[in-house]
């Protein structure tokens, strides 16, 4: 039986802050060397030279070495770029605990792994399907996990194209299948979440000419970013296991689109909370750690009938206005700005919607 989990979220204050981390430690919260994995906003542009995503990366894995980790190189840090709107920069931290309540209900397990290296001509092919999904198979063993209905959450973080990966796969006789770098990071994640949703038994193993394109396809719980960062998928599998004690349970829904509300209070009340009819901030009462999503700008170029010019317009891309705006309506349901919305959400939930994953304290 893997060891409960503890889960706790705190505040990025600059962008090399990691003081929020070392307070845990410090103050006997979390050990340093039980951190499983760590998933974080950061304040830059989310794009391919998005460098606070590195400095955040450095920051925590100091932190983690100096506080006695035996590994800290090997941990799974998931930074996801940009904090634009009402969004703060933060960071969710799991870690396992020998001091949790024992219970029989479902509480929180967290499975990490590491796909094989994804080449830069796998991405956007079924080779990195097949490599994501393995991955997937075996952080749910880690987690203990052998139903994948009991998995809520899989977040991972994936190589995008650079010029300089483009250019070695060109010598060595390969090719890729895009030469644009920004765009490789939608094609990475929506690849990844195509591979998170042949490991749950959502979908059957897509052709080639489907990745990023039939958008009938989706995981429901798949959450894939994409850096410069490394060169194979961290994955990390968050679900919920009955007899592993602990405090935490996880449940998931999903947004319809953009101004979903409801969809993110479905994921709160899977998660265990009891809730009124009509929920309110104040209803949770503390006992939300966090809410995760995806979102994208929905093709139609509409939400509920009505035209918006996301996709049209040249001076801010629709990353950051998709973002700002599913990050507004998170927070509002929340009542806390520190929130985690990723965009590129290709396969990952419905078209114009995405997944959401909530974890709540049971104590």
């Amino acid at each position: 039986m893997p060891e409960p989990i503890e889960v706790r979220k705190v505040a990025i204050e600059s962008v090399t802050d990691a003081s929020g981390l070392e307070k845990l430690i410090d103050d006997g919260v979390i050990e340093a060397h039980r951190v499983l994995a760590v998933v974080g906003k950061t304040e830059g542009n989310g794009g391919v030279n998005d460098y606070t995503r590195i400095l955040a990366d450095t920051a925590f894995r100091g932190v983690l070495a100096r506080k006695g980790h035996p590994a800290p190189e090997s941990v799974p840090l998931v930074w996801s770029g940009g904090t634009d709107g009402v969004l703060s920069p933060h960071a969710t931290i799991f870690a396992t605990t020998a001091d949790a309540p024992a219970s029989d209900e479902p509480r929180i397990s967290v499975g990490v792994a590491m796909s094989e290296v994804i080449l830069p001509e796998d991405i956007g092919r079924p080779a990195m399907v097949e490599k994501v999904a393995a991955g997937v198979r075996e952080a749910m063993k880690v987690a203990g996990i052998d139903d994948p209905r009991d998995v809520h959450y899989v977040q991972t973080k994936t190589p995008l194209l650079t010029l300089a990966t483009i250019t070695d796969a060109k010598s060595r006789g390969k090719d890729t299948a895009i030469e644009e770098t920004g765009p490789s990071m939608d094609l990475s994640n929506s690849t990844t979440a195509l591979g998170v949703a042949v490991a749950l038994g959502e979908i059957e193993m897509p052709s080639a000419d489907q990745i990023h394109r039939d958008l009938s396809l989706y995981s429901s719980v798949a959450s894939c970013s994409s850096g410069v960062e490394l060169d194979r998928a961290q994955i990390v599998v968050v679900g919920n296991v009955r007899g592993i004690g602990g405090r935490y349970r996880i449940g998931h829904s999903v947004m319809k689109d953009a101004l979903d509300a409801d969809g993110i209070w479905e994921a709160i009340r899977d998660s265990g909370l009891e809730l009124p009819e009509r929920p309110h901030h104040s209803d949770l009462g503390g006992r939300l750690v966090n809410v995760f999503m995806k979102c994208e700008a929905d093709p139609s170029g509409r939400v509920r009938g009505r035209r918006n010019i996301m996709l049209d317009d040249s001076d801010v891309h629709w990353h950051r206005q998709i973002k700002a705006t599913v990050g507004g309506v998170a927070a509002s349901v929340t009542g806390d700005p520190a929130v985690f919305v990723s965009v590129a959400a290709v396969h990952q939930g419905p078209s114009g919607g995405g997944p959401v994953a909530a974890i709540a304290d049971l104590s």
